[in-house]
């Protein structure tokens, strides 16, 4: 088996665990980078805790990215380019082979997401904890701000909020230009997009970082849900994160966590 997807494949059984509430049934999507300029993306209709390496897709990243640039395309348009920017999985080379084999739907935000410097791996999940405020009217308010260090030296200083968009290529747009102003104002890559009434997005160098920012995100989730409970979350200062976030001692130990 081909060694990044090899560990795309054990990624994706331990995000799906049962025992950690990520998912259920067909819900998420993950993905990851090939040298060659290709990714493996989770096919349509497969469940991430029972995926096994034919339920994932290769897929030409530079044709997915060129989807994004095509204007009000019909879901059966949209479709045919899934279906077109998919290559042989065994050399990387375009065409694939004819079969009904369909990437996820989502397979163009992967793309943009492992086009960013030092992306590998995309794990896309729907967590109860995370859903429960993505889903409620204090959404922004709830990931505007930081609540503990951990949840910063893994995490990042913020996520990119994405309001609902309808998913596929509508979703895919959206979530190009807030990562775009994310960028500007940051002058780094994000690590965690939240999504409105969705679910949320870990964006990794390894498989290991995306475990562990989802599994942060989500005690950060069921964290400010306690504390909403509680009266109200009390954030850090925009001075406390940027603290935490630049310390020296706190990137050391960003870099034993695999971050």
């Amino acid at each position: 088996m081909n060694k990044t997807l090899e560990q795309l494949v054990t990624m994706s059984r331990t995000l799906g665990n049962p025992a950690n509430d990520y998912i259920i049934l067909g819900e998420g999507n993950t993905s990851a980078l090939n040298p060659d300029g290709t990714f493996w993306v989770k096919a349509s209709g497969h469940q991430l805790p029972t995926i096994q390496e034919e339920g994932f897709v290769r897929i030409s990243l530079d044709r997915a990215l060129k989807v994004l640039e095509e204007e009000e395309l019909t879901d059966e348009e949209i479709k045919a380019r899934l279906l077109d920017v998919r290559v042989d999985p065994e050399t990387g080379r375009w065409p694939a082979p004819n079969n009904d084999v369909r990437p996820s739907t989502e397979t163009v935000f992967h793309a943009l997401c492992l086009s960013l410097d030092g992306v590998n791996f995309v794990g896309h999940t729907h967590p109860v904890a995370i859903n429960a405020l993505t889903c409620s009217v204090t959404f922004e308010e709830a990931f505007s701000g930081k609540l503990f260090p951990d949840e910063i030296v893994v995490c990042g200083a913020a996520p990119v909020i994405v309001p609902y968009i309808d998913p596929g290529i509508p979703l895919a747009s959206e979530i190009r230009a807030r990562i775009n102003a994310y960028i500007e104002h940051y002058q780094e890559r994000p690590r965690v997009i939240v999504m409105q009434n969705h679910g949320m997005v870990a964006l990794g160098r390894t498989t290991e970082e995306v475990e562990n920012i989802t599994a942060m995100m989500v005690k950060t989730a069921r964290i400010l849900l306690g504390a909403y409970a509680a009266g109200g979350p009390r954030f850090f200062t925009a001075d406390n994160v940027d603290r935490i976030h630049t310390r020296p001692d706190e990137a050391y130990r960003r870099r034993l966590l695999g971050q």
